[in-house]
């Protein structure tokens, strides 16, 4: 039951959702799981968002890319709150596409921008079979468009349409200008916020022996 294999055996857990495994005595790789998954401020806060999570420990990071962005402020940057953050290159538009390792359902983004560099205008795409270039992102449909407004870049969630993104395995992002008008958009920070379909309900699982309320 739960793959344990192994003693000691650590599972880590967040709103009843399995997200890791940790097996064996290593003290330095449990301090660095529990940091991962409980020590920052931005995934409790996340929480708060009608019980859901940010999703950045279901991220694929090395199938992720960003089109048009600036060698010095790269993707990884924006999706870590550890400083640093995402800038556009040749002029002010981005494509940012995200990949899980599992489907998720997606609730709202937070982004931390600059009021004047910070996006204005994302185009939303999920489940496409490859990165699309800008000509396509800006014609194909859309499964939702956003207006930011500067008040959006100061981390406050910004509600999807939640009934659209229920089974996502992965999701692009076309950033068409920012809110200047500007050559340069900048992104500090970027969450997304949901919780992954395949939950744990404790009240689930079966007794291994016994009955309820006999000892073992």
């Amino acid at each position: 039951m739960q793959g344990v294999s192994a003693m000691p055996t650590f599972i880590f857990y967040r709103n009843r959702t399995k997200v890791d495994t940790l097996r064996g005595a290593d003290p330095t790789a449990l301090e660095n799981k529990i940091q991962q998954y409980y020590g920052s401020e931005d995934g409790d806060e996340a929480e708060a968002v009608s019980g859901h999570m940010d999703l950045q420990s279901f991220i694929m990071k090395a199938q992720c890319e960003c089109l048009n962005e600036s060698d010095e402020h790269s993707l990884e940057h924006g999706l870590n709150s550890g400083g640093g953050y995402l800038q556009s290159d040749c002029d002010e538009q981005l494509i940012i596409s995200i990949a899980f390792n599992q489907a998720v359902k997606i609730h709202s983004l937070k982004v931390n921008a600059p009021a004047d560099k910070g996006p204005k205008t994302i185009r939303i795409f999920i489940n496409q079979p490859r990165t699309l270039d800008f000509d396509l992102a800006d014609s194909y449909t859309s499964v939702q468009d956003l207006e930011l407004t500067p008040e959006d870049l100061e981390g406050n969630p910004v509600n999807l349409r939640y009934v659209k993104f229920q089974n996502v395995q992965n999701i692009q992002f076309f950033v068409k200008d920012n809110q200047a008008g500007g050559e340069v958009t900048q992104i500090d920070h970027f969450a997304i916020i949901g919780s992954p379909i395949n939950t744990t309900n404790m009240g689930d699982f079966k007794r291994v022996a016994g009955k309820k309320g006999e000892s073992h």
